[in-house]
């Protein structure tokens, strides 16, 4: 069902497929199982859950070492333990809330592990990964990675005339004046002008909220992935579907009987043809033959871990380090 506001509606299992400067948005929902002494899952133990092991061979689930290149990724960890190790020589340990943002630029490789730190309890995850596109200009410059620590991340609580509360965290853009922490400066999303604003939502039982318009050129997307139903601009709509909104509109949203949680997604489109071929995003076919040939003779710098799928000890903090270690970065900074 369409209608003035509401371009499209689509279920999720697991893929957003969305529109420039949005490529998608993967959903990783698993309830892993408690972990035995190598952080992988226990043998013989019942999960809550279904979960998948992705492609790790160590036994812990995660994605070893793999190549991008053209576009960003933006991770943000509703639960779970990431640990991220890249060929810049910069790693990590984040979750909790926490956001990465990686671009990928000319070239880099990455391995992101979900340990299954505790051997007590199920290690659920839940994570999204944004896929989000660059400018031909900003696919030649350097890759670069930054950690958003959850409490440092700003984040609007709004009470609506009824008394009940919605929290709005900041990743990108601004809202009523409060701007995201600063987006890497080879980022589509660092420039003002392009009104890239992702916001993660969390509204009490019968909560309301209003998000103002956007530029009617800019594309606009609500992902409703938790509750019982969500009226947008007094439509209701069932949990885990993806919306394409009207963005020069202000959108009343309105939760159900249960909290509503809820990702929204809007900016202005790069404009640029889109060459993607796994991993790799440019703008022409010719343009991904050079990249896997660069990949191949130079490996983007190469790894310069042990192995291709590290982890970290079970008791290290969260905490990122940058520069082969010259620059260590914690939540408590």
């Amino acid at each position: 069902m369409t209608s003035a506001v509401i371009y499209s509606r689509v279920p999720i299992s697991f893929k957003l497929d969305l529109k420039d400067p949005f490529l998608f948005t993967a959903h990783h929902l698993d309830h892993f199982p408690k972990g035995n002494a190598d952080m992988g899952p226990l043998e013989g133990s019942v999960a809550a859950g279904p979960y998948n092991m992705y492609y790790s061979k160590t036994g812990v689930p995660g994605f070893p070492a793999h190549p991008h290149t053209g576009f960003e990724t933006i991770t943000i960890v509703d639960s779970g333990m990431v640990d991220h190790f890249d060929s810049l020589g910069s790693c990590g340990r984040y979750g909790h809330g926490d956001v990465q943002w990686l671009s990928t630029g000319h070239g880099v490789q990455h391995a992101e592990m979900f340990p299954l730190l505790s051997q007590e309890h199920d290690n659920p995850l839940e994570l999204f990964q944004i896929w989000f596109n660059s400018s031909p200009e900003q696919k030649q410059a350097p890759a670069a990675y930054k950690m958003m620590w959850a409490v440092k991340i700003p984040h609007i609580d709004h009470q609506d005339s009824l008394g009940k509360h919605s929290d709005v965290r900041i990743i990108s853009g601004q809202l009523n004046g409060l701007a995201a922490i600063e987006r890497p400066v080879n980022s589509w999303a660092h420039a003002p002008e392009h009104k890239v604003n992702i916001f993660m939502l969390t509204l009490q039982a019968g909560a309301s909220i209003t998000l103002p318009a956007t530029s009617a050129t800019s594309v606009r997307f609500c992902y409703f992935y938790r509750g019982d139903e969500l009226l947008v601009a007094g439509e209701p709509v069932a949990e885990r579907y993806l919306l394409e909104l009207r963005p020069d509109t202000d959108i009343h949203l309105q939760a159900g009987q249960t909290e509503a949680r809820i990702m929204w997604l809007e900016g202005e489109p790069i404009g640029e043809p889109v060459a993607m071929r796994g991993p790799f995003v440019l703008n022409t076919e010719q343009e991904l033959d050079e990249a896997f040939a660069r990949f191949r003779a130079t490996q983007f710098g190469g790894w310069p871990w042990e192995h291709d799928a590290p982890v970290f000890e079970r008791e290290q903090e969260r905490f990122a380090s940058y520069q082969n270690g010259a620059v260590l970065d914690y939540p408590s900074d």
